[in-house]
């Protein structure tokens, strides 16, 4: 795997953490109500889940490459479709973030984790995502170290992007920079998936 062809890899996974969505709210609301730690734990049992459906995915699709290019090919084809849907959603969003920032009751340790890993682990449309997204990965990843290094990216990009969040929103006054930057951040998501939308249809 090329350097620039990771890169691709890793700025797509950091748009994806950003987008405001339910994972960012159950951060959020963990950090907010528990504090630092509780944030921190919930961001890592996520990126586990993050981790569990990356790996999933690339085995399903090596295996559905091999075995039949064709089928590999109509994926690759509704997974554009499919970013490219997620890109137009992101475009027209009005920034849905303040509304999911909320506090919640304190919990404990157990509950943050059990929070953040299901959160990942039910929510289908990372399965979806992960699809679109390493449908243009796969056929360069053959080795191992690749592979691992695919794999690696989005867990470690969204332990440590919601990482990040836990650890500002300890401090109240970032909390309203967040708010009035979320549209901006949809926008750049918005642009960038239907980008890459276009780059997966040319590679497939």
């Amino acid at each position: 795997m090329t350097l620039s062809i990771w890169f691709s890899l890793f700025i797509i996974c950091i748009l994806g953490a950003m987008s405001p969505g339910p994972s960012l709210a159950v951060v959020a609301k963990h950090s907010l109500a528990s504090g630092r730690l509780h944030g921190i734990v919930t961001s890592w049992a996520h990126a586990m889940g993050v981790g569990f459906y990356a790996l999933l995915t690339l085995l399903g699709l090596a295996v559905v490459l091999k075995q039949s290019p064709t089928l590999f090919m109509a994926i690759g084809y509704a997974g554009a479709a499919y970013l490219a849907y997620l890109g137009v959603n992101a475009l027209r969003s009005k920034g849905g973030i303040a509304a999911k920032l909320k506090a919640g009751e304190t919990t404990s340790l157990f509950e943050a984790a059990r929070d953040g890993l299901m959160i990942s682990l039910l929510n289908p449309k990372l399965a979806l995502f992960f699809l679109a997204l390493f449908s243009q990965f796969v056929a360069v990843g053959t080795e191992s170290v690749s592979r691992s290094i695919i794999v690696a990216t989005p867990l470690l990009v969204d332990g440590l992007w919601y990482t990040l969040i836990a650890i500002v929103l300890s401090r109240p006054k970032v909390l309203d920079v967040l708010r009035t930057k979320a549209l901006w951040i949809d926008r750049l998501s918005g642009v960038v998936l239907i980008l890459l939308a276009l780059r997966v249809v040319y590679f497939v």
